[in-house]
């Protein structure tokens, strides 16, 4: 096998994409900032106990695992930033009150999470700890959608609404083992109700009617009315139907955006413990930002309190953008003029990108665009329009 050849679903980003790629996760981190969330930069490598303490299988089965040769002890690469996060606000933060905070780094799966996936996505994320209340839901929501506002994308976004409390209720004082709630779980995600029929046949009658009637709860916010009909008398379904309602009213103003509901969506991580929200876009073949709240993913680290965000991949939200034109610059003569070199200087120290034509390359073309040209009048060096 040739010595460039790069692994499964591993790719190099080439000039064009790399600078939007960084322009955009530039603008994320200065969106995040602007509702006062602070930036943590984690490792990319933890011990494993650590890395994966809560999370259940699905991010175990995604991350890369080695044994570190320093102390013998079981390592792995973070294949989601969240636990890391929960980690710092538990004990290196320790805060009482609210604590907001973001990141932007790379993690690494086992397996691409869909086709064409890479295994290497770069994780944007915000996370807010401390505030139990549908506040903390309701910002998370708005300040993912004002990422993708300011990536560009605004119209024909359709977010998502589910909640974690509504399935865990119905499987409330059921005696199924994690293989049988793992199957009935695919079923639910799948819609497949011919699978899910069998599955829940010696279910008590309540689970089992209230888990066939989720397969058929998705669409638009008549949905909250069936559901409610469908799954009446258990309290915690409908405190979490109750909150659906009044998150997807505080995104009514948010014009062009679409809401709707999948009461039985289950995937992602199982660290979710009440409202979750997947954002769909034109482009994308699947969920572009996915988030929710995960109360419990502290408790492990001896801190369990209330906690809320999402994440999205950047290198994904590239590929659904247009591609960016070429950055305008300026092309400048190589010289060892002293007064070249200072005009030269003068222009960078502006702001603008100076690029000088090495001998005999100067019609090769690269990432910039030289709309301008450096030249020399009357003594004096001046930009000019090419």
């Amino acid at each position: 096998m040739s010595a460039w050849v790069l692994p499964d679903h591993i790719a190099d980003v080439l000039p064009s994409e790399a600078r939007h790629i960084e322009e955009l996760r530039r603008q994320l981190l200065d969106t995040a900032r602007g509702y006062g969330y602070e930036l943590v930069m984690p490792p990319l490598l933890e011990h494993l106990e650590s890395l994966l303490s809560g999370t259940g299988e699905a991010l175990d089965l995604q991350t890369f695992k080695l044994v570190d040769q320093l102390s013998g002890r079981s390592m792995g690469l973070r294949a989601d930033t969240t636990p890391q996060v929960a980690r710092i606000d538990a004990h290196l933060l320790n805060r009482d009150g609210v604590a907001r905070l973001c990141y932007c780094g790379p993690v690494l799966h086992t397996r691409p999470d869909r086709p064409h996936a890479t295994r290497e996505p770069l994780q944007f994320g915000a996370e807010i700890y401390g505030h139990a209340g549908l506040e903390a839901d309701t910002e998370t929501l708005l300040l993912a959608l004002d990422c993708l506002d300011a990536a560009g994308l605004r119209d024909g976004v359709i977010v998502d609404l589910a909640d974690a409390r509504i399935v865990r209720a119905l499987f409330a004082g059921v005696p199924v083992d994690a293989a049988a709630l793992a199957r009935v779980h695919a079923a639910l995600a799948a819609k497949d109700a011919s699978e899910l029929h069998l599955l829940t046949k010696d279910f008590p009658a309540a689970s089992r009617d209230g888990l066939r009637a989720l397969v058929q709860l998705y669409g638009d916010a008549s949905v909250l009315d069936e559901a409610a009909q469908a799954l009446k008398g258990t309290p915690a379904v409908a405190a979490a139907l109750a909150d659906l309602k009044q998150l997807a009213a505080g995104l009514n103003g948010s014009a062009g955006r679409q809401i709707s509901f999948d009461l039985a969506d289950l995937r992602g991580y199982a660290y979710y413990s009440g409202m979750r929200f997947g954002i769909y876009v034109p482009g994308a073949a699947d969920s572009l930002v996915r988030g929710g709240r995960y109360d419990e993913v502290g408790a492990v680290f001896g801190r369990n309190r209330p906690a809320v965000g999402f994440s999205l991949d950047v290198r994904e939200l590239v590929g659904v953008l247009p591609a960016r034109p070429l950055r305008a610059a300026i092309r400048a003569p190589w010289s060892d003029a002293a007064g070249l070199r200072q005009a030269i200087a003068q222009l960078r120290k502006a702001g603008e990108t100076v690029v000088c034509v090495l001998p005999g390359h100067g019609s090769e073309i690269d990432e910039f665009h030289c709309d301008r040209e450096l030249v020399e009048q009357a003594g004096q060096w001046n930009v000019r329009a090419i």
